[in-house]
């Protein structure tokens, strides 16, 4: 037999539907998400280029922006647009596809964030 886990119990309730697990309360009134606390920024954001475990393929980096997930959605997404490629947002860092440095930090500077280029 298994043990049960202190966060084990009810995942779903015909009543409520999900159960987040961790505070109890169905996942569209989930209080634990709300309470996560934002990441330290110092109020920079990084703009760098990355290949590592990319098979050769460069990515813009934009670190340090102290957004929460469907601003940094759509932020993401105006910088695709203008840059012309495709990229993603994962845990809090938005990657743009391509060595897009200079084109992704003029567009944060007009949109009044303090840039600086980070690596080499």
């Amino acid at each position: 037999m298994k043990p049960k886990s202190s966060t084990g119990g009810l995942v779903y309730s015909t009543d409520l539907g999900r159960i987040c697990p961790a505070c109890r309360h169905p996942v569209a009134a989930c209080q634990c998400a709300s309470a996560k606390p934002k990441a330290f920024t110092d109020g920079i954001v990084r703009v760098s280029r990355e290949t590592k475990g990319r098979a050769g393929k460069g990515v813009t980096l934009v670190k340090g922006l102290a957004l929460d997930e469907p601003a940094l959605v759509t932020l993401a997404k105006q910088l695709k647009t203008a840059c012309g490629s495709g990229g993603t947002v994962k845990d809090g860092v938005i990657e743009v596809q391509g060595d897009h440095c200079e084109r992704v930090m003029a567009l944060l500077q007009a949109q009044g964030h303090k840039v600086k280029r980070a690596g080499g």
